[in-house]
């Protein structure tokens, strides 16, 4: 495959047709530009949504970007505007759109939708607005339903069109393509001496939710857990024949049509919906506008079934036929299609090829994006092995099915494995290549017991109580780490931080020379990270803890790719106070320069004499830290916890944390108001922590 450079701070994704799967693309390059570097925006030409609504597209792609503009500054024209004049839209687009360019470093610019036609063909004319751009166009072309062949000439055809307009075609991305004719695709669009890539279909991306046949169908809910119409719907079918034949021809992920007087159906497809080596479905619609027999009714209130049912007004045919042109959008609250896009993309497109196609250069500043995607990139590198001992909680469920969909680490749930494996079928979740571990009932228990026993001899520990602790998961999971059946653990969503961290005190213990175990939060800055520690763990470090929280907080900034020069905060900058609290952190600073003299460290020093240049410049002159520090060291919990969140809220700042250090095997801790994005997160912290140590034959950290 042949590459060219073009260079650029825009891009412009245009297709040939809809439903290509345009999206897909854009949500991939999004990712890929903010992890570049620098303030990223986006910018739709020609806007899809009608009058009163919002383009649901552009909502999803704000919510991806490392710059903050208005939604209405994202928009060109509309389809009406291009209709009047559209040399006057262009005008318009061009206007609008250097306006937004001129916040940003870069631009990546949507092309539309196949929702109305402009004249003479919507191809072309998104070709003369990328030509007037000056954007090179990454062009997105559906294979689905055609042969390699068929591909080609299509391709070929759209990049003669963009040519026709004085644009450039940069890359070409064939989207939904059979995934068994992925290389023969790929072989022949190679013939067109563009740069190529090829994704293969995932229903899931096309695939309409619950929630959605329900608003299509004016239909409202029944029976079932609301929860669950999220999600996807991957096959219709009309259970008109014999219950028997239904339940021969079910499969995971279908939604069920019947007649709500169909008691037999129902009855049966609840029961199924639960009973073991039966498919989880994602829903049934009871069409006709009828109401189940009140008998009926009662039954299947008493069986509390979780499975999302809804009943509509219309007949079996007009229900049908509204359920098979119903199509699947990928909304901000669209999830897992969200994370199966960016798997896809991550997956068949080279990031590096295709950035030098674009030549692509960030300037030299650490966004919230670019960590977030640097992190999810180095864990999945080298893949480590991570514990979840909170197995049956649906956030943990939902990271799950996201970290296993990104290949961002192995995992091992604990808890009932019936309890378990219901709840992800309910979800939609496929747990593939997941332990799943009861402790009460694991082959690991007499020997963690034993363990635990020796471990714990000297505070009396027997083994019955040892085997009566281990059933404890966050116990359980500590022990499969400590042993080297796993790599780190995860936990804290639905338990307390001492829950979480007391079983690392009694098994894991401090790494040598470290008799402090502490806690940083990664502060994602709109333009920078800065570590805080400890803002979670100690609520009054000693001046030997201090130094301890500070060498251990360089250490892990280093770790994550952040050059550590440390600022050992006070209310006084260098000796202008005097006092209790200022003399320990200055007795700390001298403690770390002592211990750590590689380690570039300033205190006491107030913090905007630590992280801005121009108040260093008159306290600090000659500091190798002032103005410039990314670790931050509070000198106590309080002042830290309440800095921390402060930033986070007035700041707009993304705060990832706290992440554990000090202890010999990761261990992190969650809050218990933590988002399935945090879990994510700290699950990849934690895997990457776990890269420092050399695996065995079976993943397990020796």
């Amino acid at each position: 495959m042949g590459e060219r450079n073009v260079t650029s701070s825009t891009i412009y994704i245009a297709s040939v047709e809809g439903d290509t799967g345009k999206s897909t693309v854009a949500l991939g390059m999004l990712a890929l530009l903010s992890a570049t570097g620098g303030r990223v925006g986006v910018f739709r030409p020609i806007s899809r949504a009608a009058a009163g609504e919002r383009d649901y597209i552009l909502d999803l792609l704000i919510d991806h970007v490392s710059v903050d503009i208005p939604y209405e500054d994202c928009i060109g024209v509309t389809y009406e505007q291009v209709h009047a004049d559209p040399e006057a839209a262009i005008a318009e687009i061009v206007a609008r759109f250097h306006a937004v360019q001129a916040r940003c470093d870069t631009v990546l610019v949507i092309g539309s939708d196949y929702t109305d036609v402009a004249s003479p063909s919507e191809l072309s004319y998104n070709a003369r607005i990328a030509a007037n751009l000056s954007a090179p166009i990454i062009l997105a072309v559906k294979a689905a339903g055609r042969t390699p062949a068929e591909v080609h000439d299509l391709a070929v055809l759209a990049l003669s069109e963009v040519s026709g307009a004085h644009a450039t075609t940069a890359a070409l991305i064939a989207n939904r393509c059979d995934p068994e004719q992925l290389v023969v695709v790929g072989k022949e669009l190679q013939k067109t001496g563009i740069p190529i890539w090829c994704l293969p279909e995932d229903p899931v991306l096309f695939a309409p939710t619950m929630a959605e046949l329900m608003e299509a169908l004016g239909a409202e809910l029944y029976s079932g857990d609301e929860a669950l119409l999220d999600r996807e719907a991957l096959l219709v079918m009309v259970g008109g024949m014999t219950v028997e034949h239904i339940l021969e021809r079910l499969t995971d992920g279908t939604v069920v049509i019947a007649p709500a007087d169909r008691s037999d159906v129902l009855l049966s497809l609840v029961n199924a919906n639960t009973a073991q080596g039966f498919p989880r479905l994602t829903g049934i619609i009871l069409n006709g506008g009828l109401q189940p027999h009140p008998m009926i009714e009662a039954l299947v209130n008493g069986l509390k079934p979780s499975l999302p049912i809804i009943m509509c007004e219309q007949g079996t045919y007009e229900t049908a036929r509204t359920a098979a042109l119903t199509r699947g959008r990928v909304g901000v609250e669209s999830v897992r299609k969200i994370d199966a896009a960016l798997a896809l993309m991550e997956e068949y497109v080279d990031s590096e090829a295709i950035l030098r196609v674009l030549d692509v250069r960030g300037p030299a500043v650490m966004t919230p994006q670019m960590f977030e995607y640097a992190l999810l990139a180095r864990a999945r590198s080298q893949q480590r092995h991570i514990v979840l001992p909170e197995g049956e909680e649906d956030r943990i469920l939902r990271a799950a099915g996201r970290l296993l969909r990104r290949g961002v680490a192995r995992l091992t749930l604990l808890g009932n494995t019936d309890a378990v494996h219901t709840r992800a079928a309910e979800l939609g979740i496929a747990l593939d290549g997941v332990d799943v571990i009861d402790p009460r009932t694991s082959d690991y228990l007499d020997e963690f017991a034993t363990i635990y026993t020796d471990l714990r001899k000297h505070k009396g520990m027997d083994f019955e109580r040892a085997q009566e602790t281990m059933h404890d998961v966050s116990y359980f999971g500590t022990m499969m780490v400590h042993t080297g059946k796993a790599d780190g653990m995860v936990s804290g969503s639905v338990h307390t931080t001492a829950h979480t961290i007391r079983p690392a005190f009694e098994i894991i213990k401090t790494k040598p020379g470290v008799s402090t175990v502490s806690s940083v939060f990664f502060m994602c800055l709109s333009d920078r990270v800065l570590t805080y520690g400890d803002c979670a763990v100690v609520p009054d470090p000693t001046d030997e803890q201090l130094a301890d929280i500070a060498i251990s907080s360089a250490e892990t900034a280093a770790q994550f790719g952040i050059d550590p020069r440390v600022a050992m905060l006070s209310y006084s900058t260098g000796k202008s106070g005097s006092g209790a609290d200022v003399d320990k952190v200055r007795v700390a600073t001298e403690l770390v320069r002592e211990r750590a003299p590689e380690i570039l460290v300033e205190g006491p020093i107030q913090y905007d004499a630590a992280v801005e240049p121009s108040v260093a410049a008159t306290k600090m002159p000659d500091s190798p830290v002032a103005g410039q520090a990314t670790v931050l060291i509070f000198p106590d919990l309080n002042t830290g916890n309440n800095t921390y969140k402060a930033v986070q809220r007035s700041a707009g700042a993304i705060a990832i944390g706290p992440v554990l250090q000090g202890l010999n095997k990761p261990i992190n801790d969650l809050s218990r108001g933590a988002l399935v994005s945090d879990i994510v997160n700290t699950v990849a912290i934690t895997a990457i922590q776990a890269q420092q140590a050399p695996t065995d034959v079976e993943g397990g950290t020796r």
